[in-house]
């Protein structure tokens, strides 16, 4: 009986969404009408919306499934939040949500839940929402296949794409992320953060007091920070793609106040900096882990705190950053580990030599800058970075080994080989940068073609070189 009342119960909305649309696509219902029948199903029902449009506004507060099929639209009219959601075991799958209304300090939502452990919100379209998803306390809830587009504002103006508060044992997995604040963890410990597309965000990512946390296989680009973890314990950041993520700070990914990071894997590329630690590990005893990553193309491979200490590189590699690794004060960075147990990480600018052969250099690479030493004490002289100025102190520097810097940076084991990385390969060098090679490229060739022509032309020519 109970299957039977569930088929009844789809054909009946069947039945009447096929009424309501005969003249379009879009109809909409009378106020109430979504609500009626969610107020009608009995819990653990499956309800299943035909196309069209479907007034929001709706409280749902009994476990039940709402299908949409990727055609069925709920519009919130702007006003407040579009689903409410007030009980445990709620499958809200398919849907187009839309038109939330703005207020932050209400934090109208797309779908907003409370005290609702075991959600499943998979296979949706928000649409000019504030907040996409807001979820406090539900355990065990899981985020999946969605995307996720916020409202045309200024980003301070914005809500969060997803916002996660005292939820243990969340999956977020597989979503496209855009034009939001941020993704944000509070007090969500056990939380897994995987496959998702973040972009045209602030914090593409942002975890406070969340711990046991693993992040996975991600896309995080465009943003103005990649992903920033704060104030959390025990965190795993494996094989993610941190790209040009070029705001005020512009962290591919940053870490403040973190005790036990593992780092492995992942990608950094034409970020302002790639990985940035301020106070981490915070705890006496505690070590970290930055392990066969790629920091490529970046203002800053990796920028260190002053007083950042036990960070342990190996095996990363360091590829044509402007800096390949910096202070954000003054001193080195020697009290954190450049190599463990004989390897080291590669550096494109690394001159030595390996003479026995065994893939380590000979001599140790070394950070001595002389300019950026300059400008740690005066900053306003990184208005020269990049200047002919600038490579003619750094000249004189190892010219005369007295102008010589104290090295901020040790790496006793330097790798000469670039190691191999899987799965992901470190992405090419953006178009513009591109095209300022290739441009350079030619410039060459055209110069080279012309001495080449003038060598010519100032040369007589012999009998057998006339045609």
């Amino acid at each position: 009986m109970k299957n039977l009342r569930k088929l009844t119960l789809v054909l009946t909305f069947v039945f009447f969404g096929l009424v309501m649309g005969t003249e379009s696509s879009e109809a909409t219902l009378q106020p109430g009408d979504l609500q009626l029948l969610i107020d009608k199903a009995e819990p653990g029902d499956v309800i299943v919306l035909e196309p069209g449009v479907w007034e929001g506004g709706v409280l749902i507060n009994k476990p039940l499934s709402l299908i949409g099929g990727g055609e069925a639209i709920i519009d919130g009219g702007g006003e407040g939040s579009v689903i409410t959601v007030k009980s445990s075991a709620v499958t809200l799958n398919g849907l187009i949500i839309r038109n939330s209304g703005t207020r932050l300090d209400q934090e109208n939502s797309g779908i907003s839940s409370e005290f609702t452990p075991d959600i499943r919100i998979e296979n949706n379209k928000f649409e000019s929402v504030l907040f996409g998803v807001f979820l406090r306390h539900a355990d065990r809830a899981l985020i999946s296949g969605n995307e996720i587009g916020g409202m045309d504002l200024f980003i301070a103006r914005r809500g969060d794409g997803i916002r996660i508060w005292q939820s243990e044992d969340a999956v977020v997995e597989n979503n496209y992320m855009h034009n939001g604040r941020d993704a944000v963890f509070w007090f969500t410990d056990r939380v897994t953060v995987r496959s998702n597309h973040v972009t045209d965000s602030r914090y593409g990512l942002h975890f406070m007091y969340s711990d046991e946390a693993l992040v996975e296989g991600n896309l995080l680009e465009n943003n103005s920070v990649g992903a920033f973890l704060m104030y959390s314990t025990d965190l795993t950041v494996l094989n993610n793609i941190f790209r040009n993520n070029k705001g005020p700070s512009g962290y591919g990914l940053g870490i403040k106040d973190v005790d036990g990071l593992l780092v492995q894997g992942n990608r950094f590329t034409e970020n302002r900096s790639g990985f940035y630690a301020d106070n981490s590990p915070s705890r006496v005893g505690v070590t970290h882990l930055i392990d066969g990553n790629v920091f490529a193309f970046n203002d800053i491979g990796v920028l260190l705190g002053s007083t950042v200490a036990r960070n342990t590189f190996t095996g990363n590699a360091f590829l044509d950053n402007a800096k390949q690794a910096a202070s954000d004060g003054t001193g080195g960075l020697g009290d954190n580990s450049w190599a463990d147990d004989g390897v080291g990480n590669y550096w494109s600018d690394f001159a030595g030599f390996d003479a026995n052969e065994d893939g380590v250099g000979d001599i140790a690479y070394q950070i001595d800058n002389l300019f950026f030493n300059l400008v740690e004490r005066h900053p306003s002289l990184s208005f020269f970075n990049g200047t002919p100025a600038a490579l003619f102190i750094d000249m004189a520097s190892q010219a005369f080994p007295h102008l010589r810097a104290d090295p901020i940076l040790i790496d006793e084991s330097p790798l000469i080989e670039l190691p191999e990385f899987n799965p992901t390969p470190f992405p090419a060098p953006s178009s513009s940068r591109f095209a300022l090679i290739l441009f350079s490229t030619l410039f060459l060739i055209l110069a080279a073609l012309i001495m080449t022509n003038d060598r010519f032309k100032s040369k007589p020519l012999k009998t057998s070189q006339v045609i």
